[in-house]
C-alpha cells in the first residue's frame, strides 16, 4: 500500500494531563478510561484519507515523567509535528510546558506544534482559562491552539486533522 505522506507525530506533556487517551480515541474513537502509566514511548499509527491524499500518522505517545526525558532527543529525530499538552484542570502542567519545549527545541529540526488543553469535559474543575492557553500558544508561536476531550472527543479529530494540515503544507513543498 503506497502513500502520500507519512508522518511521525510526537505527544509531549506532564504524566497525566491526558496524552495517552487523546491518542486512543484519536486511533479507535472510543474513550479509554483506565489507561497505564506510559513507559519511555508508545506507537500507534492511522491510516486515511485527507484532501485526496493517503496519509499514514505514526503517533509517539512519550512518557510525561520527569526520569523519562531524557529519551526524548532520540525519539524526536524524524518528527514532522507535535502535540504539546496540558490538562485544563492542573495549572502544573501549564507551567511546565516551557520545560517541554527547552528539551523540544534543543533537538529538533523546525515541525509544527499544537498546543492542546486536554480534559475538555471538566470544565467545573478548570483552573487554566482557555484564554490563558491561546496566550501561551500565541506568545511562543506554536502553530495551533485546541482544547480537547478524549472523553466525549470534541475537538480531536480536528486537532489531528488540523496538525496533518500543517504538515502537509510545509512538507509539500519539500517534494516537488
Amino acid at each position: 500500500m503506497s502513500f502520500d505522506a507519512i508522518f511521525k507525530i510526537c505527544l509531549f506533556g506532564d504524566a497525566g494531563c491526558g496524552k495517552t487517551t487523546l491518542a486512543k480515541r484519536y486511533m479507535t474513537n472510543q474513550f479509554v478510561s483506565d489507561t497505564k502509566m506510559t513507559i519511555g514511548v508508545s506507537l500507534e499509527t492511522k491510516t486515511f484519507k485527507l484532501d485526496e491524499k493517503r496519509i499514514k500518522l505514526q503517533v509517539w505517545d512519550f512518557g510525561g515523567e520527569e526520569r523519562f526525558r531524557f529519551f526524548l532527543p532520540g525519539y524526536i529525530k524524524g518528527t514532522h509535528g507535535g502535540i504539546l499538552m496540558y490538562d485544563i484542570t492542573n495549572l502544573a502542567s501549564l507551567s511546565h510546558l516551557d520545560d517541554w519545549l527547552a528539551v523540544i527545541k534543543e533537538s529538533y529540526q523546525r515541525f509544527p506544534i499544537v498546543l492542546t488543553g486536554g480534559k475538555h469535559d471538566l470544565e467545573g474543575e478548570r483552573q487554566i482559562s482557555f484564554d490563558e492557553g491561546n496566550n501561551f500558544a500565541s506568545s511562543r508561536e506554536l502553530s495551533a491552539f485546541f482544547e480537547t476531550s478524549s472523553k466525549t472527543g470534541d475537538n480531536v479529530e480536528a486537532l489531528f486533522e488540523t496538525l496533518t494540515h500543517l504538515m502537509l503544507a510545509k512538507y509539500e513543498k519539500s517534494w516537488v
